[in-house]
């Protein structure tokens, strides 16, 4: 990727916490970062920069695009980044991360549960919390825990059996008021339990009873005038408080999953997929979907899930998704989560596809506002017509004749809705004879768009037919000779109506008469009857005059049209002097043509 590539997108990557992924051409991840702001990260890979390292310059200019992820915090995307290294190995990756695990806080499933730190995960009914990417806060939420809840520390096998036998002795922690001698049967298991609860609570985030505990023991050192030991409690609470421990990205009570979400627009809809193995998102990615008619989000979600499994191999036994979807494989579980760690993970895919929808939507505005009058223009001609193609070449086609007379044709050229009178063309009619108006349409289309293939020339995107289905109808008989029916869009216009007729069509389509679209076909139809009218009368004028000037004995056809073109007409050729006219066609012509008009 150049620093030209970047800025066509940075206006597109949030300022949001987040993970990036560089891509080769092949789809491969070259690299996985993470980022606090990630449009200020992603900046800094490009420009000039004289201290950016070899490598960094030498993977971005392998890169082919970015992607990335949106999180909720830094150390959400720090457990992100984590995962998907492990999971994809980046080759730029490799030597810069090890492969530690993060630390969880363990309860344990037992009598009397233990709750310690660990980086092990041994799924045997105990609860974990975490990870926690902080060792340091880590331990001043173990100490927290420890100081308002005294708990047991040693490893003891407390059985009802093995209390009751009397196995066990206190030790110094029940001396030091750290634990209430549950080995010696001096603590009830419920009251126990109950702190353990608490404690729970506590991780989650449940703070409601728990910060009222705190509130009430700073009081009461405030009260006692012991200022320490409350501002202690408060210090402790608010890094508590500051980082809760649980992650969005990372869950020790949830296995495998495929998480679903979508957000959809008038025209498109976006589905973002998070993959889910052993409580850790291994991959993510957001498909756009464009919508033929007017599906709802079920149907269009329904459709996705299955499409997106099996492209990125998915058996995940349980699907998450936003609300029901009716599925044809009822293999997978359904599960429209409301709380817990399955909603937070359905609400971090959420946030990503709908930022993918307003991030298009944003481009679709901004490109709308910058398009210039003509683009608009073409754009709704476009729409009003269902072609396929902008028609930024237009050409239009119209006949003239007057009392079957110097029949006559003419092209006329737009291009970007602007005419091109350079590409303007007469036609003088060869083949027909007589007014016909439908014959003559035939051949001057004919004549036209042979001679640009023949020539290797651009076709247009929409050719304009002045007059009705019978023109229309003659025009495409050449059209169909060609061979060329498929590549452009073809349309009569009635004048009385202002009707436009479609090949094989016989209901007209009514455009609004005060739509800019209208208004272009009328400008170039009336633009070619012009053109067509003035090279007509053009014709028709010489040929009167050289009708006059060869009833001259002795002045043919040739004689007549240089006296024409010299002197630009009769009446100044009646005035011009036999040696003026002498000049022109010699002496003996001069004096027959000065003798004409003497007479």
């Amino acid at each position: 990727m150049t620093t030209a590539d970047f800025r066509a997108i940075q206006d597109g990557v949030p300022r949001e916490p987040g993970v990036y992924r560089f891509f080769d051409e092949e789809g491969a991840i070259l690299y996985v970062g993470k980022a606090k702001s990630l449009r200020s990260r992603l900046a800094s890979y490009f420009g000039e920069r004289a201290d950016q390292p070899y490598k960094t310059r030498v993977m971005v200019k392998n890169a082919h695009h970015i992607e990335f992820t949106i999180v909720e915090t830094e150390a959400d995307a720090l457990l992100l980044e984590n995962s998907l290294i492990k999971r994809y190995q980046p080759r730029y990756n490799v030597r810069l991360k090890d492969g530690k695990s993060y630390s969880y806080i363990c309860i344990k499933n037992e009598r009397f549960p233990r709750i310690f730190i660990t980086r092990r995960i041994i799924r045997d009914g105990s609860s974990y919390f975490g990870p926690y990417t902080s060792g340091a806060r880590l331990k001043i939420i173990l100490d927290l825990i420890k100081q308002l809840f005294p708990l047991r520390t040693c490893t003891f096998n407390l059985s009802a059996e093995n209390v009751a036998a009397g196995k066990f002795k206190v030790c110094l922690e029940y001396h030091i008021k750290n634990c209430h001698g549950p080995c010696e049967g001096l603590e009830e298991e419920a009251a126990y339990n109950e702190r353990i609860a608490q404690i729970k609570n506590m991780l989650r985030g449940h703070f409601g009873a728990v910060i009222g505990h705190f509130k009430t023991e700073m009081q009461r050192h405030v009260e006692a005038l012991e200022f320490e030991k409350a501002q202690l409690i408060k210090d402790k609470l608010a890094a508590f408080e500051d980082y809760q421990g649980k992650s969005t990205v990372v869950s020790a009570t949830i296995r495998d999953v495929d998480v679903f979400a979508i957000a959809a627009g008038e025209k498109e809809a976006y589905v973002n997929y998070l993959k889910v193995i052993n409580g850790a998102i291994i991959h993510t990615h957001t498909q756009e979907m464009v919508k033929n008619l007017d599906e709802d989000e079920a149907d269009l979600l329904a459709f996705a899930i299955p499409e997106l499994r099996e492209r990125f191999q998915s058996i995940a036994p349980e699907i998450i998704v936003p609300f029901p979807v009716v599925l044809a494989d009822a293999s997978a579980q359904l599960t429209v989560p409301k709380i817990g760690d399955k909603r937070k993970l359905l609400e971090l895919s959420e946030k990503n596809v709908r930022f993918h929808l307003l991030q298009r939507q944003k481009e679709e505005a901004s490109k709308t506002k910058r398009q210039s009058p003509a683009e608009r223009i073409l754009r709704t001609l476009q729409q009003d017509l269902q072609m396929k193609d902008l028609p930024l070449h237009i050409e239009c086609f119209d006949n003239s004749n007057i009392q079957g007379t110097n029949p006559a044709s003419a092209c006329v050229v737009f291009k970007n809705a602007r005419p091109s009178k350079k590409d303007y063309r007469h036609f003088k009619i060869k083949t027909v004879e007589g007014p016909d108006d439908f014959a003559s349409m035939e051949e001057v289309v004919l004549r036209r768009y042979r001679r640009l293939l023949e020539e290797e020339q651009p076709l247009p995107q929409l050719i304009i037919i002045d007059g009705g289905k019978g023109q229309l109808s003659s025009a495409m008989k050449s059209i169909h000779a060609l061979g060329i029916a498929d590549r452009m869009t073809v349309i009569g216009i009635a004048k009385k109506l202002e009707e436009i007729f479609f090949p094989g069509d016989s209901v007209p389509l009514h455009i609004n008469k005060k739509s800019e679209s209208l208004k272009l076909i009328q400008q170039a139809r009336n633009e070619a009857h012009r053109f067509s009218l003035a090279y007509h009368r053009n014709r028709r004028s010489r040929s009167f005059l050289q009708t006059e000037l060869t009833a001259i004995p002795g002045i043919g056809e040739k004689t007549a049209q240089k006296l024409l073109s010299h002197f630009g007409s009769v009446k100044k050729l009646r005035e011009a002097t036999v040696a003026n006219m002498a000049e022109v066609v010699g002496m003996a012509a001069a004096k027959k043509v000065g003798a004409y008009f003497t007479q």
